[in-house]
């Protein structure tokens, strides 16, 4: 569990599926599409799958209890040869609640599990994609010290038109740890 001024950035419940259910019925970003729920049960399965995964946590109001969005990575191998290294680099991911949003919550949880994933997991490099239309996660990701490392022109596909897929732009930053230890002192 990791603690801020006003969040609790915690595991998942079964018992959060009411209020992950509330951002997840319609994803504002293409690529949470693939994580829509059409019903609170839904939601509670998808739940059930993630409780216990110490790198996916809910982000809880202290307030009063509610989940306003999530915080995720996925560590990688530098060197996937050496079988028993640690991950050293961890990819991002983090959604919010649209009614939580311009309100620094995002940031306040972001930087706190960057806190952990560099003090307490190891991590050496953390990096986010984003689309090039997602403008609130491309500010969330300067404003955390992260350089934008490229952009990826019509790289992936999320949703569909009749058409066919339709192809985004995606941007990727990153931050090594001593750009964001460094960055914290100032």
């Amino acid at each position: 569990m990791i603690e801020t001024n006003r969040l609790v950035l915690r595991q998942f419940s079964v018992s959060d599926a009411e209020d992950v259910f509330e951002y997840l019925k319609e994803p504002s970003v293409n690529c949470f599409k693939c994580m829509k729920k059409d019903t609170v049960e839904q939601t509670e399965r998808m739940l059930e799958e993630r409780t216990g995964n110490p790198l996916c946590l809910a982000i809880v109001l202290k307030s009063n209890g509610k989940v306003i969005g999530e915080v995720e990575a996925h560590g990688e191998k530098t060197n996937p040869e050496e079988q028993d290294s640690p991950a050293d680099t961890f990819g991002m991911c983090w959604m919010l609640n649209d009614r939580y949003r311009s309100k620094g919550y995002a940031f306040e949880a972001v930087s706190a599990f960057f806190d952990y994933l560099f003090c307490q997991m190891g991590a050496r490099r953390i990096y986010a994609f984003t689309e090039d239309y997602n403008l609130p996660s491309q500010k969330l990701c300067e404003r955390l010290g992260m350089r934008r490392e490229g952009e990826f022109v019509e790289y992936v596909s999320f949703v569909s038109n009749d058409e066919g897929p339709i192809y985004e732009n995606t941007l990727q930053y990153a931050v090594l740890k001593r750009e964001w230890q460094k960055n914290r002192i100032q």
